[in-house]
């Protein structure tokens, strides 16, 4: 059974989490976590892609379903990609399984351990 949700990774120089999140909400992502990192690329990367690289990065992961994951990519991309002062890339991974987030259809529900079905509101 294909994965129904996927976590998309957006790696952008400092100060640009919002402007991610900004982008990623409009296609109905509801948040994400992000994570203060730092870069390691250097000036053969610089020279290559004609960048320069900021070592201080974040990392925005964001939890989302598998149909809107590639409106969000674009629109992350659009927003803070490579030719803008973000300089950022994003991927999507997927995701086997998840527990905690409310379900908001029943036909997304899952049954309890217990074999009985509750409804979740």
């Amino acid at each position: 059974m294909p994965s129904a949700h996927q976590v998309i990774f957006c790696i952008v120089n400092a100060g640009f989490s919002d402007a991610v999140m900004d982008a990623a909400k409009k296609y109905g992502a509801r948040g994400g976590t992000v994570i203060r990192a730092r870069g390691t690329a250097g000036g053969d990367s610089e020279r290559r892609y004609k960048i320069t690289v900021s070592p201080e990065k974040e990392i925005v992961m964001i939890l989302v379903n598998v149909r809107i994951t590639d409106d969000i990519l674009h629109a992350i991309y659009r927003e803070v990609g490579l030719e803008t002062d973000g300089q950022g890339i994003a991927f999507a991974v997927p995701v086997d399984q998840v527990v905690g987030l409310h379900q908001s259809h029943k036909s997304e529900q899952q049954p309890d351990p217990d074999g009985k079905e509750e409804e979740k509101t």
